[in-house]
């Protein structure tokens, strides 16, 4: 790999591995209720599981934060209110 054409085939599987990584998967246990269960079963099938709490936990995550931006500038109003 000395040369022009070494120093390029390094840069590409870099490039390949920082993609791959940034597009991993874990596998993890976790346990729910048979209640949450039951729930998502009516929502997705065995094999698209994973999909879909990807999906659930990232709009819940944005929700929550969105929630918590808007209570950060209410407050902000509330205290500047005065001054403004």
């Amino acid at each position: 790999m000395n040369g022009p054409s070494g120093l390029l085939t390094v840069c590409i599987i870099g490039v390949y591995y920082a993609i791959m990584k940034k597009n991993a998967h874990v596998r993890i246990n976790i346990t729910l209720p048979e209640e949450t269960i039951s729930l998502l079963e009516t929502m997705s099938t065995k094999g698209a599981r994973s999909t879909f709490i990807d999906a659930a936990i990232k709009k819940y995550v944005h929700e929550v934060k969105a929630a918590l931006m808007r209570e950060a500038i209410k407050v902000g109003a509330i205290a500047n209110a005065e001054r403004d």
